[in-house]
């Protein structure tokens, strides 16, 4: 009778622990992991996060993850390695993901646009890019989209990088550290996105060189867009549906409130950052930028063919499939 009663419990003991495994792998094959970075630029990602938007919209069935960023490639790094499914990132990165990995990743929607400005030293006016001919002027990363616009221009105006035996030389610079080496003239200029641009003009007295309109394409680029995981894509395509829906609802919700998403993004920035924007920053950045679903096809083929004359990319790339918007399509024709 006892070895009856001890095995009786050893069943009952492995049902409980199997029904644990199960339940675990269940709630972990049910987290959706989203990725964004702690800025402006992010804002669809930052309202969605602090009002619950998109768990709401995905329901008791799905778990969100939210993954911070600082730099789009290691969120690319993080697609590759089967940590995010979703993310909010830089078109560049998400240009280079797509042809390092050979399609691994894929553009679902645009988020905003333009929100970069070229500013020189207080002490430094600078009326045109011509005029950073023997300069020095800081990007916040190599290949990003910020460098492929200032290389852009350099080209436009008849100067080249020294690295490429030309006369202006390119700094990769962190965006908190530019406005230290702006302010000592150790630098001469910096092409940055919001808030940065905003935060350099207003507390270093920094000039505007080439305002957000100036840049590029009159504005007409983005700034962030959404990338997925294609193999995510092709197995959960109801849960990309859900995800591009809200995100269309918030873009929307932003421009219609923009009093109050201001306040939303600043409150979980300030969260997640340690440090709010004042307000005349965060009215002078959000002024900067335009807030959508666009993916602007055309200013990343732009990206890609200037990476490619840049020398970034050996051959040039074919990104005919990079762009998946049927979704995006599907959900404004509704």
């Amino acid at each position: 009778m006892k070895k009856f009663i001890v095995n009786i419990l050893l069943v009952v003991m492995l049902s409980v622990l199997l029904a644990g495994c199960s339940s675990h792998n269940k709630d972990e094959g049910n987290v959706i992991r989203i990725a964004f970075f702690p800025n402006i630029t992010h804002s669809q990602a930052l309202v969605g996060k602090a009002e619950g938007w998109f768990q709401k919209s995905l329901g008791n069935d799905y778990n969100i993850e939210w993954k911070m960023f600082n730099a789009g490639p290691s969120e690319i790094e993080a697609l590759f390695a089967n940590e995010v499914d979703i993310g909010y990132i830089g078109p560049v990165p998400a240009l280079n993901g797509y042809v390092k990995s050979g399609g691994d990743v894929s553009i679902i929607a645009g988020a905003t646009q333009a929100g970069a400005i070229l500013v020189s030293r207080k002490d430094l006016e600078i009326r045109d890019v011509k005029e950073l001919n023997g300069k020095k002027v800081a990007v916040p990363q190599f290949g990003n989209t910020q460098d492929l616009c200032l290389r852009y221009l350099l080209k436009e105006n008849g100067l080249k990088d020294v690295a490429k035996g030309g006369t202006v030389e390119i700094l990769q610079v962190a965006n908190p550290d530019v406005k230290t080496l702006l302010d000592k003239g150790d630098i001469d200029a910096a092409l940055v996105p919001e808030p940065w641009g905003s935060i350099l003009v207003k507390e270093i007295d920094a000039n505007i060189v080439l305002d957000y309109n100036e840049i590029l394409r009159d504005g007409r680029y983005p700034t962030t867009v959404i990338v997925v995981r294609t193999d995510f894509l092709k197995q959960h395509p109801d849960i990309v549906k859900t995800f591009v829906k809200t995100h269309i609802e918030i873009s929307d919700y932003i421009n219609n409130n923009p009093d109050r998403a201001k306040t939303i993004v600043n409150d979980e920035i300030s969260e997640l950052t340690g440090k709010a924007l004042s307000k005349d920053i965060m009215n002078a950045a959000f002024g900067r930028i335009t807030v959508g679903y666009d993916p602007e096809e055309d200013a990343v083929m732009e990206f890609s063919n200037l990476a490619y004359d840049m020398g970034i990319y050996k051959d040039k790339p074919d990104i005919s499939e990079l762009f998946k918007l049927q979704i995006l399509d599907e959900a404004l024709a509704k």
